[in-house]
């Protein structure tokens, strides 16, 4: 059960024009359920990503980079669900490639024109029979307003789709933003996330649509973790296709610009806090917000450090104001010449440490009365600049260790 997350309804995403998503059932895994997505792209469209920086990067992964390295404008993407092609070795290329072969002679555009993405299990050859007989059945259904089927076609242990949409006003004109995710267990993102993807219809050029595309993802996706781990097959694409009417933005300030990127980022915040709100065996959402830094770089050290620990992450799903960890995650987290006697601590409104000891005035039932909440937000100042920074993440549960167990049966 996802923490305090509703449901995504189809009629509040919003369909982006010169975007149609159309979702198959191959048999990838298992047998009767949304497992293939294709998204055609209008002609003209300016794509960005990013990807996983884990070295056994998956197939998909390095064809996804050659693509978007030759220039030649993507026009449709093609993801599956339920095998990773990943550890799959120059078998796995050849399937990635053969697989986008496949698509672009079906819609009559260069293999160089496709990105490929997989999720689902490592080191097992993807059966990319049943993918290609899929395809005519995704590239048929393709619609605008297909974005909730399409956040279903790529899940894997998520509970529930992964969808937000929003609006902007830019240079006098609406514009629309949709977008997916997915991801649920083996998040620690190193770029972005599981897999996400948004659509706006803006008019951006190439190079600032990477830029945006990057901060999107610093600042929403790269501040997620639910178990440490970072997946072979983590990307993060932004897609524009120039059709709102709005004047092209081609610089990295002004205005236009700024409103588009706060818009985006803001987007790909909701889509990554849903990820951590589904984590796997999640029952609580935790804000680890680090301030008072020498720099970022140090606070989301310290932030991971505090989000990654397991025993302050079980002393969360038990409800234990067992804080004493959370002081130590922040002293082995790695800055070397913290000065612990000017770290001070707060769960919400609660002052629990104060100058490197505990408040005088902290009593632990004000404590177990802030861990009992579904959202929980933990704030470290740490008493040594001004740099600040933020990390979403979910308690640690038994039917975490279940899931995973369970995971390939």
């Amino acid at each position: 059960m996802a923490v305090n997350l509703p449901l995504p309804q189809a009629e509040n995403l919003n369909p982006v024009a010169g975007v149609e998503l159309g979702w198959a059932e191959a048999g990838i895994r298992k047998a009767n359920r949304k497992d293939v997505l294709v998204v055609r792209v209008a002609e003209g469209s300016t794509v960005a990503g990013v990807f996983t920086r884990n070295r056994f990067c998956a197939a998909p992964v390095q064809v996804c980079r050659e693509h978007l390295a030759a220039g030649k404008g993507i026009r449709a993407l093609v993801v599956n669900t339920g095998n990773a092609n990943a550890g799959t070795g120059q078998l796995g290329l050849a399937n990635a490639r053969a697989t986008c072969d496949a698509l672009a002679a079906k819609l009559g555009i260069t293999t160089d024109q496709v990105l490929p993405f997989s999720t689902g299990v490592i080191l097992e050859q993807l059966p990319v029979d049943r993918l290609v007989a899929a395809l005519p059945a995704a590239i048929a259904n393709a619609r605008p307003d297909n974005w909730l089927a399409a956040a279903e076609s790529i899940m894997t242990t998520d509970t529930q789709p992964k969808a937000a949409s929003r609006t902007v006003q830019i240079d006098g004109k609406t514009v629309t933003l949709s977008g997916i995710s997915k991801g649920a267990g083996m998040i620690r993102p190193n770029m972005a996330t599981m897999l996400g993807f948004i659509a706006t219809d803006a008019t951006v050029a190439q190079p600032v649509l990477q830029a945006l595309v990057s901060h999107a993802a610093d600042h929403s996706f790269n501040s997620i973790t639910i178990d440490g781990d970072t997946s072979t097959n983590d990307s993060f694409v932004l897609i524009a296709t120039g059709k709102s009417g709005a004047a092209t933005i081609e610089r990295t300030e002004g205005a236009a610009f700024e409103a588009l990127r706060d818009a985006v980022t803001a987007l790909a915040q909701e889509l990554a806090q849903m990820i951590v709100r589904d984590g796997e065996g999640a029952t609580k959402l935790m804000t680890i917000r680090v301030e008072g830094g020498k720099d970022v770089a140090e606070c989301r050290q310290i932030a991971y450090a505090v989000a990654h620990s397991p025993l302050v992450k079980t002393a969360f799903y038990a409800s234990d104001p067992n804080l004493g960890r959370i002081l130590a995650a922040v002293g082995y987290a790695g800055v070397d010449d913290l000065d612990v006697d000017r770290v001070n601590l707060w769960l919400d409104d609660v002052w629990v440490a104060r100058d490197g000891g505990r408040n005088p005035d902290y009593l632990e039932e004000d404590g177990q009365r802030v861990m009992k909440q579904a959202e929980i937000t933990v704030r470290i100042a740490l008493g040594r600049g001004q740099a600040e920074a933020t990390v979403w993440t979910c308690d640690l549960s038994h039917d975490y260790v279940s899931i995973n167990a369970d995971y390939r049966s």
